[in-house]
């Protein structure tokens, strides 16, 4: 009998680790290197896949990383419709006289 052992993917340990991170202590740099090593990860996982394993920390980093990504771009968007409406609605009251 021989038994097929699987080694773990290094890169999808360090994505899932670097997605975790981004949340916590390093928030965008963490998460930019979860996206970047989650995608080598599986494209590794996917080239040996009699010896390699971790997709699914290797999907778990990318989701983590990914939705930081897009949290922050939300955020951002949303303090600037949020500033860029005050702005709008002060020029509003100056041209219509009511901003003495």
């Amino acid at each position: 009998m021989n038994a097929n052992i699987k080694q773990t993917s290094s890169l999808a340990i360090i994505s899932l680790v670097s997605g975790l991170l981004g949340w916590t202590l390093v928030p965008w740099l963490g998460s930019l290197v979860a996206i970047v090593t989650g995608h080598m990860a599986r494209a590794e996982i996917r080239r040996n896949p009699d010896t390699m394993e971790g997709d699914g920390m290797a999907v778990a980093g990318l989701v983590l990383g990914w939705l930081m990504v897009a949290l922050t771009v939300i955020g951002i968007l949303l303090v600037v419709l949020f500033f860029g409406g005050i702005l709008a609605f002060i020029a509003a009251l100056g041209a219509s006289g009511h901003l003495h």
